[in-house]
């Protein structure tokens, strides 16, 4: 999202190319993928795959796409939040999808409900958004809670058949939406 947010103890900004190092570590940290690929990307191909299919959500609209999330006093990369029309079904009217990835080293500070909080309400205060989305596997009880203390509320769950699931695949998943 081609915003600039300012939180309580946090600065969200558009991600660009001097955070391919730091969405790197992220994205190769097996305890953040725990939950979401066995897959480990080459800082190759977060620079020249991960990093533009990002950007190019912002490309799209202006609106949208994936912000970093900075520790203003260190300028320390937390991690992101994306903003976007789903990209698995057809959007309703008015709806976005909303998206976190936090660095363990931010873990159980409050970061990600702080940001996802900021970013929820910019897309329903600045966007109009009518409704906003997360999904998540039912076992990823961390971004459950974030869902929650941001105000989404679970409106459904289910199970998809993976040829090589993941630990915690057998509970399913689940969405959240707000309002």
């Amino acid at each position: 999202m081609a915003l600039h947010l300012r939180t309580e103890r946090l600065v969200l900004r558009p991600v660009d190319a001097g955070d391919v190092d730091a969405l790197h570590a992220l994205h190769t940290d097996d305890e953040v993928m725990r939950y979401l690929s066995r897959e480990r990307a080459r800082r190759e191909d977060v620079r020249d795959e991960v990093l533009p299919r990002m950007l190019a959500w912002e490309r799209r609209d202006p609106a949208w796409g994936y912000s970093a999330a900075v520790e203003p006093a260190t300028g320390a990369f937390l991690g992101w939040l994306l903003l976007r029309p789903a990209v698995d079904r057809e959007p309703e009217p008015g709806e976005l999808e909303i998206g976190w990835r936090f660095a363990r080293a931010a873990w159980g500070r409050g970061y990600a409900t702080e940001a996802a909080r900021a970013v929820l309400h910019h897309a329903v205060t600045a966007l109009g958004a009518r409704s906003v989305f997360a999904t998540t596997m039912a076992a990823n009880t961390a971004s459950r809670r974030v869902m929650e203390k941001i105000g989404m509320r679970h409106v459904r769950s289910w199970h998809e058949h993976h040829d090589d699931p993941l630990p915690g695949a057998e509970q399913g998943d689940v969405e959240y939406r707000h309002p």
